[in-house]
């Protein structure tokens, strides 16, 4: 059998499963010339795509592709090319920018004939449409993007986007237009060539989106930067290597850090986050993104969140790519840079960094300069500004590595406005809980590896609640930098004193994710019930006891309306506590285990309840004292909590916050007012006793002063 009835029988084949959608409808819009031979150029050398630009130019009426084409007086044994080689055995081919040998032919004998011509028709073919579109996971993954594909996603792509695939002809481009603007054969060739790849990457721009992937398209600029080439010439200098191995050894830096966005990638996440939200949680609840909708147009955005899960990472860009805007790229540790599960992570937008950039020079300005670009291209960023999760459920300190990089970043050119975007995630159960209590207890931090990664799977069968997702008051730098380093645009900030501001701007934020906590239902679950000895109590009072606490917070800290009901509803639908049946009436109870999680639940909004917390602990311990002296008490106390709960409220403030807290606990019934005198319910009165609960979150907050 010949190769030509091989190739004929296999397009018999292919078209029995593929469907094809011509574009432009009329071919003869495409205003092609009779009186010339006509060439067809694919982008890549798939036998797939040659057999459906058979298919399609026969369809069309045009001039066949497999028929050998004749030009001046040379004969080549088909009409059509591809521009990129395909796919050798053990690899893909070295030059994926050199000029086909086809199109080099073409100008040669062109050369020798100047009346000849040869119209050149770019074909694209599209296997499926753009990965936003797909409504299944393996078909974004597999749909059309900037990545190029191996041959089996390749022919993957073709059995699950046969059925809707789009070929593209473009207008015809003259050679000898090319020819007679470089008349030398070799200058045309390359010319040719350099004209086709941008018809293709406008028509891919067109169809799929630009190309953002920085991993293949920014890694030598980074390279080429002042900052860069300086650290290598000191690389190569310290320790005694060429030139050339210093760039190696930057280029691997480079390309272990950055990115590798995927449209395909970032939809076929979306699909799965949400069948997998639906699994594990009983909703996303997202507040103030109206705030984040008018400060994302023409400004760069550092989101800020705390760090409670591995869940958060999904989670943040879940929520941001399904409001319509970019997903950040995400600063991950390089212990999720695991084989396969970091090359997904890049495609998301994760970047990469160790732990400690010490000893290593050349590493830290690399990744720098990679932050610096980011940045500076206006690209969302997404960093955790506690470092690491947090194991005991209060926001850690803050280590301001990567917020410094970020300030000397802007300091570096600050054309475009830069806007940090504080974010409090709060769960109602963690999947992770139990690893941190283990951890509390000294055991040591469990590696991730592809095995803790499948173990984790188990959690699928498992209910975690809600999750909520609060964007806080934005800090935009240059508004700060206004008012806290005036001067700074003509003369930046010196290294020590750029250390304090970094520091100064670092308790800020940490203050403004603390200010958008939201208090949901196991959070006072656990507020209340780990007050009591044993943590039990009397269904009834701790009913009443949350209820107290829910009145006792602004109505923007809380998740849903509490009723003490609704709460121990919820936290016994998520095992977090547990029901015990009494002849006198039920009480809910924490064993040892349980109540080292709900621990974590309630110093996540430990430091929302500071101001009536402390009241409480002054009269509860001190008896009645006069307004005055309880106010200066308390007011000391708070002073000392400050730092380290990072609460906002000011001392000038203070006052006002706390005639509000004090309004709030007479309300209630908590407190009452005698003249100038401040004191407890009469001891009869079940007020009293919910008064000593809400004092023993008091000695909590003072444990950690």
């Amino acid at each position: 059998m010949t190769y030509g009835r091989i190739l004929r029988l296999a397009r018999r084949l292919l078209h029995r499963w593929v469907r094809l959608r011509l574009f432009p409808d009329d071919s003869a819009a495409l205003g092609i010339d009779p009186a010339h031979p006509v060439c067809y150029v694919l982008r890549e050398n798939w036998l797939s795509d040659r057999l459906v630009l058979h298919e399609a130019v026969s369809r069309a009426g045009l001039p066949p592709a497999e028929r050998p084409l004749k030009v001046a007086g040379c004969r080549l044994p088909s009409a059509e090319f591809a521009l990129t080689p395909g796919w050798r055995l053990f690899g893909q081919a070295r030059t994926l920018h050199g000029v086909p040998a086809t199109l080099s032919r073409l100008i040669d004998c062109l050369a020798h004939d100047p009346a000849a011509d040869v119209q050149v028709v770019p074909v694209t073919v599209l296997w499926g449409r753009a990965p936003r579109q797909q409504d299944g996971v393996l078909r974004a993954l597999l749909a059309e993007s900037w990545q190029r594909r191996q041959p089996l996603g390749h022919w993957l792509a073709v059995l699950l986007h046969g059925r809707q695939t789009h070929v593209h002809f473009g207008t015809p481009y003259s050679l000898r237009a090319l020819l007679a603007d470089a008349p030398e054969p070799a200058r045309a060739a390359k010319k040719a060539a350099r004209v086709l790849r941008a018809h293709f990457r406008r028509q891919r721009e067109r169809f799929i989106g630009p190309d953002i992937s920085h991993r293949h398209t920014q890694v030598e600029a980074l390279l080429a930067t002042p900052a860069v080439r300086a650290a290598i010439e000191a690389e190569a200098a310290q320790h005694g290597i060429s030139l050339d191995a210093a760039r190696a050894r930057a280029r691997r830096h480079a390309l272990a850090i950055a990115s590798d966005f995927s449209y395909a990638v970032t939809r076929a996440g979306e699909l799965f986050l949400t069948w997998l939200w639906t699994q594990l949680f009983d909703g996303v609840e997202v507040r103030n993104l109206d705030v984040l909708l008018r400060v994302a147009p023409g400004q760069s955005i550092v989101y800020l969140p705390c760090h409670r899960s591995h869940v958060d990472y999904l989670l943040m860009s879940y929520v941001i790519y399904r409001a319509g805007l970019v997903p950040p790229h995400i600063a991950a540790g390089d212990n999720l840079d695991l084989p396969l599960l970091g090359r997904i992570l890049r495609g998301g937008g994760a970047f990469f960094l160790r732990r400690s950039f010490k000893g290593d020079p050349l590493y830290a300005t690399v990744f720098a300069e990679y932050l610096h670009y980011l940045l500076a291209q206006g690209f969302p960023v997404e960093y955790f500004i506690e470092g690491g999760r947090s194991r005991n459920g209060r926001l850690l300190p803050p280590k301001a590595g990567l917020l410094a990089m970020t300030i000397q970043s802007f300091l570096r050119g600050h054309e475009r406005p830069l806007v940090f975007v504080p974010v409090y995630l709060g769960y109602e159960k963690l999947p992770e809980g139990p690893s941190f209590v283990d951890e509390l207890a000294g055991r040591p931090k469990r590696r991730e590896s592809w095995l803790s990664l499948l173990s984790a799977l188990r959690v699928l069968r498992r209910h975690f609640g809600k999750v909520y997702v609060n964007f806080g008051a934005p800090l935009p730098l240059a508004d700060w930098l206004d008012a806290h380093q005036p001067g700074w645009r003509t003369a930046p900030p010196a290294s020590e004193s750029l250390r304090s501001t970094v520091a100064a701007i670092a308790t800020e934020l940490a203050g403004r994710i603390n200010d958008a906590a939201l208090v949901n239902p196991v959070n006072l679950v656990a507020l209340a019930l780990l007050t009591t000895p044993h943590a039990s109590a009397d269904e009834v009072r701790l009913a009443r006891q949350i209820e107290h606490l829910a009145a006792l917070v602004d109505a923007a800290h809380l998740a849903a309306p509490a009723q003490g009901e609704d709460c121990i509803a919820a936290a016994l639908r998520l095992a977090a506590v547990r029901r015990v049946d009494q002849p006198h009436g039920a009480r809910i109870e924490a064993n040892a285990q349980e109540a080292a999680l709900l621990a974590y639940f309630r110093d996540n909004v430990l430091h929302l309840f500071a101001l009536p917390a402390l009241v409480a602990t002054e009269l509860v311990q001190h008896g009645p004292m006069s307004e005055v002296k309880l106010r200066e008490t308390v007011a000391d106390q708070f002073g000392r909590l400050r730092a380290s709960l990072f609460l906002r409220v000011t001392e000038a403030a203070l006052p006002e916050a706390l005639d509000a807290t004090l309004a709030r606990l007479i309300a209630r019934g908590l407190i009452e007012r005698d003249g100038e005198q401040l004191r407890m319910p009469a001891a009869q009165d079940p007020s009293r006793a919910a008064l000593h609960w809400l004092a023993g979150i008091g000695e909590r907050l003072l444990c950690l002063a």
